[in-house]
């Protein structure tokens, strides 16, 4: 489990946040095959740690990612999830050789849980092969949506591919 975190940006703060960051590939285009995906893991797990949070799991797929992070308030999640993004593209665009050019899709799901909840996030990344073998991306999505009460239009979410 992670411990408190001190943060620096003020003495004497503590903080114990546990996010979980889902994103898609622009057009949720199924680019990230089973030979490129632990490389683009490891990758985007270096920038999690240089941005001095705690990657605690990570399932690349095809067409999406699951990260959970432990989160450290230095940072904006906005402004880690643009960071993850704008350089894991620029690197999978640089050193694999895909089809097309690869891009994220804009825009997030940043979902938080209780340290009791941490071991099951972990077990549902880290099975996320065998839990899309039941339920595509898109419902999976709108039930985390529906789950954690979040408003939402869908013509704003993800371009879905039918």
């Amino acid at each position: 489990m992670q411990k408190l975190q001190r943060s620096e940006i003020m003495a004497n703060t503590y903080t114990q946040l546990y996010i979980q960051l889902v994103f898609a590939v622009k057009y949720r285009e199924s680019l990230i095959d089973e030979k490129i995906r632990i490389d683009v893991q490891k990758y985007i797990t270096g920038i999690v740690s240089n941005q001095e949070h705690k990657l605690m799991a990570i399932y690349v797929l095809p067409d999406h990612c699951h990260i959970l992070i432990g989160l450290n308030p230095k940072q904006s999640i906005a402004d880690l999830v643009r960071t993850i993004k704008s350089n894991s593209s620029k690197w999978i665009n640089e050193s694999m050789s895909l089809k097309k050019r690869f891009q994220w899709q804009e825009g997030y799901g940043a979902f938080t849980y209780s340290q009791s909840q941490i071991p099951s996030v972990i077990s549902y990344i880290l099975n996320q092969k065998e839990h899309h073998r039941k339920k595509g991306f898109k419902e999976e999505y709108f039930e985390f949506l529906r789950k954690f009460n979040i408003d939402h239009d869908e013509k704003y979410l993800f371009d879905w591919i039918s």
